[in-house]
């Protein structure tokens, strides 16, 4: 069996925040958000930057899970080149979540922080991801319930990210995959803000991935998140990806021309 994503992403960088540090991509053969780590020097250009050198080496090739996180070491090593360049720029780094078509009509999952990848799969929303994060930690040993996690003072602590550092290094899993299938990956400026619950009836109701993502952002806008949003929906078809640019949002549309002609 052969697929393909019909994908979209939109990004805002929100009424609070001066620079949107979210970047995602979304093309037939794969998709993926970054979430720049606040707190820290250019987080827009180290989302732009790792999105732009993993898509660069990656078109519709349809990697195996150790080719992927060798795509993923190489676009981390632009993140200390970076730096290694620019001494200010030292302590950048981003999430990242993104979804791949590989050989045999299955999916890869890579994943690094807190941003997000679910799964509408017959009616049923599932988170695929686990946040890489202290609050998670809390929740694995019981020592807080998963319900008080959303409020947790330091929900936005979180324990692995990409930084340029050869011990960065994702989670990267095969998912099976069905036409039908609808993905959704997604920064904390949407699941800090608008409750799981109401993210899956928006996303098992919008007929198109663009409205889907579209209206995701829109609702956290109107929830009043105060971090960047980005939304990235998937639908998974029958057919081949294509060769194709793909399409890029937030951080990595507007970055990349200026900041990453040398990466």
């Amino acid at each position: 069996m052969s697929i393909r994503l019909r994908a979209a992403a939109v990004s805002d960088g929100g009424d609070h925040r001066p620079v949107n540090q979210d970047a995602a991509f979304a093309a037939s053969w794969g998709a993926a958000v970054a979430d720049g780590v606040g707190g820290g020097p250019s987080g827009d250009l180290a989302s732009a930057a790792l999105i732009h050198r993993l898509v660069a080496d990656a078109g519709a090739r349809r990697p195996d899970a150790d080719a992927l996180s060798e795509r993923l070491r190489i676009a981390n090593w632009d993140l200390r080149a970076l730096v290694e360049r620019d001494p200010t720029l030292r302590g950048m780094a981003t999430t990242f979540t993104g979804l791949f078509v590989s050989d045999g009509g299955t999916l890869l999952l890579a994943h690094s922080g807190d941003s997000r990848a679910y799964r509408l799969r017959d009616g049923d929303f599932v988170r695929q991801s686990r946040d890489d994060s202290f609050v998670q930690v809390l929740v694995d040993r019981g020592l807080i319930a998963p319900e008080a996690a959303a409020s947790h003072p330091r929900r936005n602590l979180i324990t692995a990210s990409f930084g340029g550092s050869e011990a960065d290094a994702p989670t990267v899993q095969e998912r099976s995959a069905a036409p039908g299938d609808r993905w959704l990956l997604c920064s904390d400026g949407l699941t800090d803000y608008v409750p799981e619950a109401d993210v899956a009836a928006l996303v098992r109701d919008a007929a198109t991935p663009q409205r889907a993502a579209a209206a995701l952002v829109g609702l956290a806008l109107e929830a009043g998140t105060r971090d960047n949003v980005t939304a990235v929906v998937c639908d998974v078809i029958d057919g081949e990806p294509a060769e194709e640019a793909p399409l890029f949002a937030g951080a990595a549309a507007i970055r990349f021309r200026e900041d990453l002609e040398y990466a």
